[in-house]
């Protein structure tokens, strides 16, 4: 189950339901259900050291073979009535038989529609019917509603453990949770909380979350006020079996880099593009060596950077972020940043293809002191110029202190950054880029977001004021 996928009806909790009943229905089919949903109930397993593993519902069952024996009884009596010649005459004979016939027949007809409405109208049908209904919305027997249709599953499940002769779990993963808004997560708990409100409720939940974005949400929403005070508790008590993924090993690190990387047209791009170019008769013979010539360069350059970072020994490796959203970030940048800086250059030399990766991965794991050492170094190139060959990091030790001292109004964007351990170690000691380095990246950096640049050039300002 997909939260985002739900994340715009008002209820979300009933897209996690109507996704149960919907995957419960096509697994074991819609009319074994249907029919279920109008005879069956849970059977009630026998006590004792019988014999018997299950006890029928003996109320369906006889009013069922009732109806079958009423109908046969009046069927013959009304042929009686109507085909011996000395009974012809009989008027009484023939209600009392047609009667009969038609009571027990229109009584199972109703059962035959009932079974062909719910094979027709499905469970999630009905819920999705309920929550578009104003009608039901604000009354207290909208849940009950729902209820019941869970309870019609869980009795159909139980029911076919005992049919099949094994154990039936149904196990939902939800994802993407961490994407809805605080009233949208707090529904979903309430839904898992109403489902697991049976002990006996065959259901596992196996919930893929951030607790750092799902506390903030339960604490925020309005539902869940006096309930969820305190987020880590409430998470404790929703939760019986916590599993937190340990840190990604380097291994696994280069995994997902082999993984992005695949997903990557730029190193076919050029014969896509050659193909199609062809095929439509638009290359002008004059142009398609330098083009052919620059597409390459920059093929050679990407498969380099890649290259670098999917070396285990290359140092850069080391440095990859354990979140495979930031690994695909920084395998889609590198491409691009490589492009800007060959467009750029115009023949020049330019840095190379390992050092402009580092870039990459050094704006997308420290953002905050990144854009910090930037800044410190446009507003000294204003009045006190650095030397070009001076390092990154001798000019944010110059002025870390005075980071130190906007830690509160720059506390959300300071949470960005990575081990500050690490970036010490990533530009004093393995790439330590210089201001002249930094200013040509600068110019092509399409992965650092430069208000916060902005916004911390404002807040020096207003110290020095």
């Amino acid at each position: 189950f997909s939260a985002w996928e739900f994340a715009g009806c008002d209820k979300l909790w009933a897209g996690l339901v109507t996704t149960l009943c919907h995957h419960v229905r096509s697994h074991f089919g819609a009319l074994p259900l249907s029919v279920f949903h109008v005879l069956g109930s849970r059977p009630r397993f026998a006590s004792g050291f019988s014999q018997r593993e299950w006890i029928l519902k003996k109320g369906v069952c006889l009013r069922l073979w009732g109806l079958l024996l009423l109908l046969g009884a009046g069927v013959a009596v009304l042929l009686v009535a109507l085909l011996v010649p000395g009974i012809k005459e009989h008027r009484a004979l023939k209600v009392v038989g047609s009667a009969a016939a038609s009571l027990s027949g229109s009584s199972l007809l109703l059962g035959a529609l009932s079974i062909l409405k719910n094979f027709l109208v499905s469970e999630k049908k009905k819920i999705e019917r309920l929550t578009n209904s104003d009608r039901f919305a604000g009354q207290l027997g909208f849940m009950s509603k729902i209820r019941e249709e869970v309870e019609v599953l869980v009795d159909f499940l139980a029911f076919m453990e005992v049919f099949e002769r094994r154990r039936l779990r149904v196990v939902l993963e939800i994802t993407g949770l961490d994407l809805c808004y605080p009233e949208k997560v707090a529904g979903v708990f309430n839904a898992m909380a109403t489902l697991l409100s049976d002990a006996n409720a065959p259901f596992i939940f196996l919930l893929a979350v951030d607790p750092s974005v799902i506390i903030p949400c339960l604490e925020q929403a309005g539902s869940m006020k006096g309930l969820a005070d305190n987020g880590y508790l409430y998470l404790n008590r929703a939760v019986s079996l916590p599993f937190s993924i340990p840190e990604t090993g380097s291994r696994s690190r280069l995994r997902s880099v082999e993984a992005a990387v695949r997903t990557r047209e730029d190193l076919l791009y050029g014969i896509i593009a050659g193909n199609v170019a062809k095929s439509r008769g638009q290359i002008v013979p004059d142009a398609v060596p330098s083009w052919k010539e620059a597409d390459s360069e920059a093929a050679a350059w990407i498969r380099e950077a890649f290259r670098c970072l999917h070396d285990a020994s290359d140092a850069l490796s080391g440095y990859l972020p354990e979140n495979g959203a930031s690994i695909r970030r920084i395998v889609n940048t590198v491409p691009i940043t490589l492009r800007l800086l060959l467009h750029r250059s115009g023949g020049a030399a330019i840095p190379s293809a390992r050092a402009a990766a580092a870039w990459v991965v050094l704006a997308d794991r420290w953002p905050c002191r990144l854009s910090w050492t930037l800044q410190c170094l446009e507003d000294s190139g204003q009045s006190h110029p650095h030397p070009a060959s001076k390092s990154l990091w001798s000019i944010f030790r110059e002025h870390s202190a005075e980071l130190s001292a906007l830690r509160r109004p720059l506390g959300k964007v300071l949470s960005l950054d990575g081990d500050p351990e690490l970036f010490q170690a990533f530009l004093a000691r393995d790439f330590p880029f210089s201001a002249a380095e930094a200013r040509e990246f600068l110019a092509v950096t399409v992965n650092l977001d430069h208000s916060i640049r902005r916004q911390m050039g404002l807040l020096r300002a207003l110290e020095r004021l």
